[in-house]
């Protein structure tokens, strides 16, 4: 689905997709690698935040340790004392609570940037209960260097990309859409509110009709797309998080990249790629959020 060239439409080519992460709960990630000698194309990291100020101030314990060498969650029965053998489970890799948010950008989302700036397709989704941290990792504090999440990195790091290549042309394009309620609307059009109809073509395949997309020229305008977006998601509180994502948001940056080839008389080679950044609404049961109403309307959807 990247790697076209000019005389080619967008997915007739072989399908090739970059890596793909999946943040999964309590933090996890999900990845799918180019194929570059990967033999796996989808990678799943989980990520485990510490516990909050009110967690402590309720006495709660932490029952889950992470085996950063070996990619390894061990969860233990805190009921069952030393009786009870503590469970394990493997991953691609996992993160502790002391990890640092640049550090998760450059080992997960910073290999799939670069396959979508080199024409592939790829997808970083955050899946997990309200209050795991999945906005934290995807946005975490734009403004703040230590705090950066993996989309404003990910901003900064195309660009700086781009400002580096010399010898070819790079168009960047941004969409921004949320799925409500199971209806799908576009979170950077004037009426955000009105749903919109997902259809299908053999040329273009999957698609989102009369979607916007705003052409940006660099990370400012990339933020203030997302910004502008941001103002019209579903957000709502619950007894988990105040501000707990009530919709499934997508922040798609499409790349074309235009080089001449080298042999006189041929035409530009023309390389399309598209960097998917999710962030899932909160999947919990609905009695731990104490949901009622169009809460729990959204949870069901």
């Amino acid at each position: 689905r990247g790697n076209t060239n000019a005389h080619a439409h967008l997915n007739k080519q072989q399908g090739r997709d970059a890596e793909s992460y999946s943040l999964l709960a309590p933090g996890q990630f999900c990845v799918m690698d180019p194929p570059k000698g990967n033999a796996e194309c989808v990678k799943v990291i989980v990520r485990c935040r510490p516990l909050s100020q009110k967690e402590v101030d309720e006495g709660r314990q932490r029952i889950v340790s992470m085996d950063l060498e070996n990619g390894q969650v061990r969860v233990k029965n805190p009921k069952a004392g030393n009786t009870e053998p503590e469970k394990c489970f493997s991953f691609d890799k996992v993160y502790d609570w002391n990890c640092k948010q640049i550090d998760v950008f450059n080992e997960t989302a910073k290999p799939i940037m670069n396959s979508c700036l080199e024409g592939y397709n790829g997808t970083i989704f955050a899946y997990g209960q309200t209050g795991t941290g999945k906005t934290h990792t995807m946005e975490g504090v734009p403004t703040d260097p230590d705090l950066r999440g993996i989309i404003p990195n990910t901003f900064q790091g195309i660009f700086d990309h781009i400002d580096k290549s010399s010898d070819k042309n790079y168009l960047v394009r941004a969409s921004f859409l949320e799925i409500y309620n199971e209806e799908v609307r576009d979170l950077l059009s004037k009426n955000s509110q009105n749903s919109l109809q997902v259809k299908e073509t053999p040329e273009s395949g999957v698609y989102v009709k009369d979607l916007t997309n705003f052409v940006v020229k660099g990370v400012a305008e990339l933020n203030n797309v997302l910004n502008v977006g941001k103002k019209n998601r579903s957000v709502g509180a619950t007894l988990m998080n105040q501000d707990s994502s009530r919709s499934h948001s997508i922040f798609a940056v499409t790349i074309e990249c235009s080089s001449m080839s080298p042999v006189a008389g041929e035409d530009a080679t023309i390389r399309v790629g598209k960097l998917n950044l999710v962030d899932l609404a909160g999947s919990e049961r609905q009695g731990k959020t104490g949901a009622t109403g169009d809460r729990l309307k959204e949870a069901t959807k």
